[in-house]
């Protein structure tokens, strides 16, 4: 009898481990990925001096794209509607997978446009 009781007592402690365990990578995962989501607000804005910036003609106003360096340019087109912003709509700012850790303006453009898919 006192055998069935250590056995109960060592699954008990067993179970009770592992769902510690458990709680404590969910608990570091959860804090990994929430520290490392940066809001828009947060991040700071893109220059149009930046180098990558220059190098895709971004500007903040996609009337004022340079139509001579960028014929295929349409005014429609602007980073609110790219597939690379990723920002909320609405916001002024969001982040844009082409300029990691930076903001782009909703109304820039840059010659690496891409419609986001209907």
């Amino acid at each position: 009898m006192s055998n069935r009781k250590t056995e109960t007592a060592v699954n008990d402690g067993r179970r009770q481990f592992l769902q510690l365990t458990g709680l404590g990578i969910g608990a570091v995962a959860l804090a990994a990925v929430t520290s490392k989501t940066a809001r828009a607000e947060d991040l700071p804005h893109l220059s149009p001096d930046d180098a990558t910036a220059k190098a895709l003609g971004y500007v903040e106003d996609t009337t004022k794209a340079d139509a001579a360096k960028f014929p295929n340019h349409k005014p429609s087109q602007e980073c609110l509607n790219c597939n690379f912003y990723q920002g909320a709509a609405g916001s002024a700012f969001g982040p844009c997978t082409l300029f990691p850790g930076k903001a782009v303006h909703s109304k820039g453009w840059c010659s690496a446009y891409v419609a986001k898919p209907a």
